[in-house]
């Protein structure tokens, strides 16, 4: 009779276990489970390829709006409903010496600008237009991108051709969407995001539109044939590349979630092939194409690792080609 109640005993605490590790899994199961996969539409996915992303020289200044229930102002008016003249506040003028030194200041500050590189036209292949990846669209935040600046914080002309910026989440693309949804207004180092993110089974997830500024890196350079190239449009921040960057993440393996490691299981075929899919749509050449790793200048990111270029090379040159 006692070894009965044991054994029932046992068998009890066996199913709560396997209950356990069966909900467990299946929470890993469901990380991607709300990134719904939309129809088809070729057209809808062109107007989020890194081919819309434009130089800087390209980009019209903007006017700014007045925020919702801002109201708008109103001009002094006499007691007779005539508009009253405005006298201008005299302007305190800066001497030589003044202009001189401010002239020096700039040149000093001055980031250093290559010349844009002429855009190399490629034309895409049979292979690319026979393969189609699933998409979804999961805005970011507002508070978690911007617009993309024509002058740096001295006022000097942007010329920087597009880079592309390649990226990895440090957890499931559930968990990297749900971050870049949130809402970051108040604290400016917490705003993130990518313009694309690519999940495991090679889901291409939209985040942030390409004629935007996506904070994908901080305190950033990238060194190319040009020079070297980065902008300050913040006083508060560092100079990064974001102003003329698409980055774009790839869903890390779970052996790596909320690991700092140095390597891991790596990217599936499914990623490979649809980052290619996805770069292959623009015009940014071979040596445009760079790491978080390769940009960061903070010592702290090492992202994507386990990244193989040469499997991503080769199926890229399969999809687009140069032409003649």
């Amino acid at each position: 009779m006692r070894d009965s109640v044991w054994i029932t005993r046992l068998l009890a605490i066996s199913l709560v276990i396997l209950a356990a590790i069966v909900l467990l899994l299946s929470n890993k199961e469901v990380s991607n489970s709300n990134l719904t996969a939309n129809s088809q539409s070729p057209s809808e996915q062109k107007v989020w390829s890194p081919a819309n992303v434009q130089y800087q020289s390209a980009i019209k200044p903007t006017i700014p709006t007045p925020k919702p229930n801002q109201p708008t102002p109103i001009p002094n008016q006499s007691p007779n409903n005539q508009v009253a003249a405005v006298t201008p506040k005299p302007q305190p003028t800066q001497t030589n010496n003044q202009k001189n030194n401010q002239k020096t200041n700039q040149k000093n500050n001055q980031v250093i600008k290559p010349q844009p590189l002429p855009k190399t036209p490629f034309t895409t292949t049979a292979t690319f237009r026979s393969y189609q990846p699933k998409y979804t669209v999961a805005w970011a935040d507002p508070s978690n991108y911007g617009d993309r600046f024509v002058t740096d914080i001295h006022g000097m002309p942007l010329m920087n051709p597009p880079i592309i910026v390649l990226h990895e989440t440090t957890n499931s693309a559930q968990s990297a969407v749900n971050t870049f949804k949130t809402n970051n207004s108040a604290d400016e180092n917490r705003q993130v995001s990518y313009h694309t993110l690519i999940a495991r089974n090679g889901l291409v997830v939209y985040l942030v539109p390409p004629d935007k500024r996506a904070f994908g890196a901080g305190n950033s350079v990238f060194e190319g044939a040009g020079g070297i190239e980065t902008v300050q449009t913040n006083l508060n921040l560092k100079p990064s590349v974001n102003n003329f960057a698409y980055h774009v993440s790839l869903e890390t393996p779970p052996d790596a979630w909320d690991k700092n490691v140095s390597s891991h299981s790596g990217y599936t075929d499914e990623q490979y092939y649809a980052l290619a899919w996805l770069i292959a749509q623009s015009d940014v050449p071979d040596d445009r194409i760079t790491t978080h790793r390769a940009v960061d200048r903070s010592g702290q990111r090492i992202d994507p690792v386990s990244f193989d270029f040469d499997k991503f090379f080769n199926i890229l040159h399969t999809f687009r080609v140069k032409n003649a």
